[in-house]
């Protein structure tokens, strides 16, 4: 019986993420392609991909610009990245909707995030009814781990009590990389393409209990 649903937050409960990075590639010049050649120079550098090390609370955000910047000549601007991408990312009213219903009809809810320390005020105030919604909010850079990284999900499961075991949840996630993982671990995970799709797939699984 499903008793329990995880839900990433970009891409999922918001609009795609894509917008933010490809308003940059306009404005700046620097293609996606570029930025992650540099990250991949940025790993070899040092030992390990930055935006992993970000999103895992390991280095600030200012340690991630300037290793980036190192690979970009000084060209790379994250305090204007940033203000694009969440000026372009809206809520996604019909997810989160949704969530809120799942809610309301008993089922045990948290949400699972990758992101970065220091947006944490960014990227809450997109969805002001986050506490009302989950019980459970999971912040890669406050736990020192990331999806895919088992442990961050079996520490979700914990956080959420009452004895809920994998096998008993449903995972919302956009990568399937993720997905994946919380497959491997026994949850029913759904891939999200849009809310019509994931929905319909949500309230699937939710029927075969």
């Amino acid at each position: 019986m499903i008793r329990g649903v995880i839900s990433d937050f970009g891409g999922v409960l918001t609009t795609p993420l894509s917008a933010g990075f490809l308003a940059y590639q306009d404005e700046a010049g620097v293609s996606l392609e570029e930025l992650g050649r540099a990250m991949q120079r940025a790993s070899d550098a040092y030992g390990e991909h930055p935006l992993f090390a970000l999103e895992r609370g390991e280095i600030p955000e200012a340690e991630f610009a300037r290793r980036l910047g190192e690979q970009l000549d000084d060209s790379f601007d994250l305090a204007r990245l940033r203000e694009l991408y969440f000026e372009l990312i809206e809520p996604n009213t019909p997810m989160i909707a949704y969530m809120r219903e799942l809610r309301g009809r008993g089922l045990r809810m948290a949400l699972l995030t990758n992101n970065v320390r220091e947006w944490e005020p960014l990227w809450r105030s997109k969805l002001p009814e986050l506490d009302e919604i989950f019980e459970v909010v999971v912040d890669s850079a406050f736990v020192g781990m990331r999806k895919p990284e088992s442990r961050i999900y079996e520490l979700t499961l914990e956080r959420l009590g009452d004895g809920l075991r994998a096998e008993e949840c449903l995972f919302l996630d956009d990568l399937e990389v993720n997905c994946d993982a919380a497959r491997g671990l026994g949850m029913t995970a759904v891939r999200f393409d849009d809310a019509e799709q994931a929905i319909a797939e949500l309230e699937s699984a939710l029927g075969a209990e």
